[in-house]
């Protein structure tokens, strides 16, 4: 059940992500750059086999370099597995700190720099569509990386390799759904981000409320309670398949 929590927070994060003011009002802009077509032809949905081949490359290039650094946070934290209570708490002290950034508490000077990868021409071919969504994963900006940091330090401990590497699969997974539903039909993704715009700072304080949340719970060892606690009202048949 603990391991539930843990997917569903990731998989929040995820779509806060997309939804953040440096990924959701760029979209347009990658697809076009990635699929070489104008936003009118994107907009007319000409070739969609094309634009979502190469879209799926794209989420799948950021997916594999988020994937391996979870990997990577998960095999570290076993090394230092007798202090886990410990890294819990320092890493939801800084979950915490980031939360606050994102809520506007106060602002760190290192997370306001621009992280993104610049590239002046996308590589040719499907392999330079992957290196795209690669870029894009390894440098992105401040806006994801606080909640990614909250979830790579929750990767961190957890108990096996392969639990902190599926969780940052399922963070993948929040941010590209959307994306592949913009690919598919970006002339409705435009209308509803028209109307969208204005929320857009409240989704970057929702995005700091989840990490101060979980912050506070690794903090507090109320992750596993809160865990057990929500088992007395699972159905046995979830159960069973958890």
């Amino acid at each position: 059940m603990e391991g539930s929590i843990g997917i569903a927070i990731a998989l929040t994060a995820g779509l806060l992500s997309f939804l953040s003011p440096c990924v959701l009002p760029l979209v347009p802009s990658y697809l076009s750059f990635v699929t070489g077509m104008n936003l009118g032809e994107l907009q007319d949905r000409r070739d969609r086999a094309h634009v979502l081949t190469h879209s799926i490359l794209f989420v799948s290039g950021f997916t594999l370099v988020f994937v391996l650094t979870g990997t990577l946070a998960s095999f570290l934290g076993q090394f230092v597995r007798a202090y886990e209570t410990w890294i819990a708490r320092l890493g939801g002290v800084l979950i915490i700190v980031l939360g606050l950034h994102l809520l506007g508490v106060f602002r760190i000077g290192a997370l306001m720099r621009e992280r993104r990868v610049h590239l002046s021409d996308k590589p040719a071919g499907f392999l330079g569509t992957i290196a795209v969504g690669a870029a894009f994963g390894a440098g992105w900006t401040p806006c994801i990386g606080p909640v990614l940091g909250g979830i790579l330090t929750l990767a961190a401990t957890r108990e096996t390799l392969w639990s902190g590497t599926w969780l940052l699969f399922v963070y993948s997974v929040g941010l590209a759904v959307p994306f592949l539903l913009a690919s598919l039909a970006l002339d409705r993704f435009l209308t509803t981000f028209g109307r969208f715009r204005g929320w857009i700072p409240w989704i970057e304080r929702a995005s700091g409320a989840l990490l101060i949340l979980l912050g506070l719970l690794l903090v507090s060892g109320s992750f596993t309670v809160l865990s057990g606690w929500l088992v007395r009202f699972t159905p046995d048949f979830i159960y069973e398949r958890i």
